[in-house]
C-alpha cells in the first residue's frame, strides 16, 4: 500500500462572522475528506500542517489523529471532518501530511496534503 491509494480532498471556506479585519483575525473553516481506496483498512495516526501567512510567516502544526481522534478507515470507506485555522492575514495556503498505519502490516507511511488556498471572497475584503 502506498500514499497512491489514499486520496486527501479539501475544502476551505471563510468564516465571516467570526473575523474582524480591524484586528487582522482571519477564520477558515476547512473540511477534509480522507478516501481509503485500497483494500486494507488503515487508522490515521497523525497530522502535520504548515500554514503560511499572507506575509510569508509560517507555523508547522503537529499531533495525534485528527479533531482528538485516531479514526480507523476500512476498505472503500471515507473520514470527513472539519477544523478551522485563523490567519493575521486575509490570504493564506495551507499544506501538509497524514501519517496512516496500514492495519494488516502494521506499517505507517505518509500521505501529503497538496496546499491550499485561504482567502477572503473579495467582495468582502
Amino acid at each position: 500500500m502506498s500514499g497512491l491509494d489514499i486520496e486527501v480532498s479539501v475544502t476551505p471556506e471563510f468564516r465571516d462572522a467570526e473575523s474582524s479585519d480591524s484586528e487582522s483575525r482571519y477564520v477558515f473553516s476547512y473540511t477534509v475528506t480522507v478516501h481509503n481506496q485500497s483494500p486494507h483498512s488503515v487508522r490515521l495516526m497523525a497530522r502535520y500542517w504548515k500554514i503560511t501567512q499572507g506575509s510569508g510567516d509560517s507555523q508547522e502544526v503537529r499531533g495525534k489523529g485528527v479533531v482528538g481522534q485516531q479514526p480507523l478507515i476500512g476498505p472503500g470507506q471515507r473520514f470527513r471532518y472539519t477544523s478551522r485555522a485563523i490567519l493575521q492575514t486575509p490570504v493564506g495556503v495551507m499544506e501538509g501530511a497524514y501519517t496512516l498505519l496500514n492495519t494488516y502490516t502494521q506499517r505507517a507511511f505518509d500521505v501529503p496534503v497538496s496546499p491550499f488556498r485561504l482567502a477572503v471572497p473579495r467582495q468582502l475584503h
